[in-house]
């Protein structure tokens, strides 16, 4: 549907990057109300995958997705967000 495909991990203490589950993202999705429409651009599609449109910058979505993540109590202190551009071949 969406152009661009994601990976979305989240790294917690020491232990190796870990896949967000797709509750997390599909709570991110469906319930961000920041009223900014650059957030309607997100589908998410599996634990630890989701696909964006062409104007949504993945640094200002990490930061989105962090900053909900942590109210929603899914991110404990010191844990941190991964986002990473996955580039298909063709």
């Amino acid at each position: 549907m969406f152009l661009r495909k994601l990976r979305v991990d989240y790294l917690r203490d020491d232990a190796p990057p870990e896949r967000c589950p797709l509750a997390w993202i599909d709570n991110f999705a469906m319930r961000n109300f920041t009223n900014s429409a650059i957030f309607d651009d997100t589908l998410p599609i599996d634990d630890g995958r989701m696909e964006i449109g062409l104007r949504l910058p993945v640094d200002v979505l990490g930061q989105a997705m962090e900053e909900w993540f942590r109210k929603k109590g899914y991110l404990r202190k010191g844990d941190r967000l991964v986002l990473e551009e996955i580039l298909e071949k063709r």
